[in-house]
């Protein structure tokens, strides 16, 4: 028991010690030995993210220069951790603050995060309040309704001198509260005036605040800045300060964040006083009292619809210039979206079940195809690997698919399709009907292919998501599966592979600058091995004319990767990759016995099968419930006796 006490008191004298509480003159002194402590709302929710750490992605590399366009690309440590797949959208919402901190136009804009339902705009904009929550202590004038900045105390005259000897700008006017305060209660002496600290805290609402969707018919503009204090009214003339109730979400959120949930549901006389903070960053006080200064980042979400609305009506212009729109979509990096899953499943009661592998895998596939554009280029499948970074060739085609080609025609993809919500339903329902505490991609597959029935979407869109789950992704998984019960299957796999690999590099090589080939052992030189060449080519549909220029394409590969000094083996080059694990699984004789459940399997067959699963548990991570039923299921579609 001691020992929580200690704690206890360890942390509140700490906080005790660290709390500052003085006289405007005391304040000055300090602001006089440490300048930086004095910062607007946007400079310090921007250093208060930048404070966890930034780094610069390495634009060189190829994947990400063709996503990003070559783009500088900043990743910040405090959004890494939870956000995946939405580096350009954080890359804007910083570079907003960054201007706004330096005091562009910025800083008299509202930043509009506008995307689908479940695209992270909610979430995204709830990380950067828990940031400015972590942002350094803040000080007000005591008493202060919307604590202020105390610089405010000091009168015009003065102002030019102070800033000479403080070396910090001045901007902002005292509140009608605290003027009262310092003619009546100081006497004018607002050296004398009292000054405390404080944090950022939503919860406590001391510089946050958010404003949700009205209808008309309860939209109040009191919700905003503040009523009168009816009770006081007989006490106080009605231009009396003392009378109002600065609770307002602007009187809230001065000095911090006000955030605008579906801003565009609110009437637009609702957001006149929006358009008032970001151009003059004043608003109104309640009743007949003076403007009020607001320092303060307007953050603001909506959906696709409700912006295209907005937009539509010309008597919204004045507002649409005062707004910075960024664009929330979807994931569309299968990696990453994978990663959200995982997080999520994490974080819920579900995180001690057995999940089964490539079962996030499958499920981030429909969400990220759900997602994608149509085009000639490809089909939609090989489309999502090379947005996720997979170098492909076409069947029958010599040329590479560019990942900058296809994103010049969908500008606009990633504005619809499955959101994270749907796939989540869809596990937490496959993980509710397990009986065995497990998911695997087969009883998912089905969930959502469940879930895609019941969903009230237009037909086309439900024919287009059922192909997707029943045909593209079942395919897919086969083929993944094939492979994976194959390489548990043949003794050293990869061993056999990398000897393929190295072997047919030899021969492209040679035939590509018409040398001969070194046998490694004999020393003794040939022609290229046309045939053994043509047999791993076979397996990815490169033929006829196409094979000069995939051998061409390889051989290039092999020299950038070398002169680079990165590393070489099978897995590097996708296609090349995609044949030789065709070859292997296409020389296996004995699979199609061994993982069919049969009276006629004989004892070497069970011993060979035994190994098999016992591969699958130790080094795929199945467990013994999950590997009869992966097998079971590739024995019925993939290898069936004769």
């Amino acid at each position: 028991m001691s020992k929580f006490l200690d704690l206890i008191k360890k942390q509140r004298n700490r906080k005790k010690k660290e709390k500052f509480e003085g006289t405007f003159i005391e304040y000055l002194e300090m602001i006089k030995e440490n300048p930086s402590k004095i910062k607007l709302a946007h400079k310090r929710l921007y250093e208060s993210i930048c404070g966890f750490g930034v780094e610069t992605v390495d634009v060189d590399s190829e994947h990400y220069r063709d996503i990003y366009n070559g783009d500088k690309i900043r990743v910040y440590d405090y959004f890494k951790k939870e956000f995946f797949g939405m580096e350009s959208v954080i890359n804007k919402l910083m570079r907003f603050l960054k201007s706004a901190a330096h005091k562009g136009e910025e800083s008299r804009q509202v930043l509009l995060l506008m995307g689908p339902v479940g695209a992270g705009k909610s979430a995204l904009v709830e990380g950067v309040k828990k940031a400015l929550e972590c942002a350094e202590e803040y000080y007000y004038l005591e008493g202060c309704p919307i604590r202020e900045e105390p610089l405010h105390l000091l009168p015009r005259s003065l102002r030019s001198d102070f800033k000479e000897i403080l070396g910090v700008h001045i901007e902002g006017d005292l509140c009608p509260i605290c003027r009262h305060k310092l003619i009546n209660d100081y006497k004018g002496k607002y050296e004398n005036f009292k000054v405390k600290q404080s944090t950022f805290s939503q919860r406590g609402r001391r510089g946050i605040a958010v404003v949700p969707p009205m209808d008309a018919n309860s939209q109040d503009v009191s919700v905003l800045i503040g009523t009168e204090d009816i009770s006081k009214l007989d006490l106080y003339p009605e231009d009396d300060p003392r009378v109002l109730s600065l609770n307002g979400a602007f009187n809230v959120g001065n000095r911090g964040i006000v955030e605008f949930v579906e801003v565009f549901k609110n009437e637009i006389e609702f957001l006149h006083t929006m358009l008032t903070a970001t151009q003059e960053k004043r608003v109104p006080s309640p009743g007949k009292n003076d403007m009020i200064y607001f320092d303060g980042v307007i953050l603001s979400h909506c959906n696709e619809s409700e912006w295209n609305r907005f937009k539509s009506e010309h008597t919204n212009e004045a507002i649409l210039d005062r707004v910075l729109k960024v664009e929330v979509p979807y994931v569309l990096e299968l990696e990453q979206e994978m990663k959200i899953y995982q997080k999520m499943i994490n974080r819920s009661d579900f995180s001690t079940a057995h999940i089964a592998p490539h079962t996030i895998k499958v499920a981030s596939m429909f969400s990220v195809m759900s997602r994608l554009k149509q085009t000639n280029k490809c089909d939609i499948l090989t489309k999502m690997k090379i947005y996720n970074g997979e170098a492909i060739i076409e069947k029958g085609r010599v040329k590479k698919v560019d990942i900058r080609d296809l994103k010049d025609e969908a500008k606009h993809e990633g504005m619809e399709g499955i959101s994270t919500r749907f796939i989540m339903k869809a596990l937490d329902a496959a993980l509710s009907d397990s009986d065995k505490a497990m998911i695997t991609p087969i009883n998912v597959i089905d969930s959502m292919i469940k879930q895609v029935k019941e969903q009230i979407i237009d037909e086309d869109t439900k024919s287009k998501y059922l192909e997707i789950l029943q045909k593209v992704i079942r395919e897919e998984y086969l083929s993944i599966l094939e492979t994976e019960i194959a390489k548990a299957f043949i003794t050293a796999y990869e061993e056999q592979a990398q000897s393929l690999f190295d072997t047919y590099l030899d021969n492209a090589e040679s035939y590509t600058t018409k040398a001969r080939v070194k046998d490694k052992i004999t020393r003794e030189e040939r022609t290229p091995d046309e045939k053994f060449m043509r047999s791993i080519e076979e397996m990815i549909g490169v033929v006829g004319s196409a094979r000069d220029g995939f051998r061409s394409d390889v051989t290039a590969y092999m020299f950038s990767k070398l002169r680079k000094k990165e590393t070489l083996d099978y897995k590097s080059y996708g296609p090349l990759r995609d044949a030789i694990e065709g070859y292997l699984i296409m020389s296996v004789k004995d699979i199609s016995r061994i993982v069919t459940k049969s009276k006629s399997r004989d004892d070497d067959q069970k011993k060979k099968y035994n190994e098999m699963v016992k591969t699958l548990i130790e080094d795929y991570n199945y467990n013994e419930y999950s590997a009869e039923e992966i097998i079971t299921y590739a024995s019925n579609n993939l290898w069936r006796d004769s």
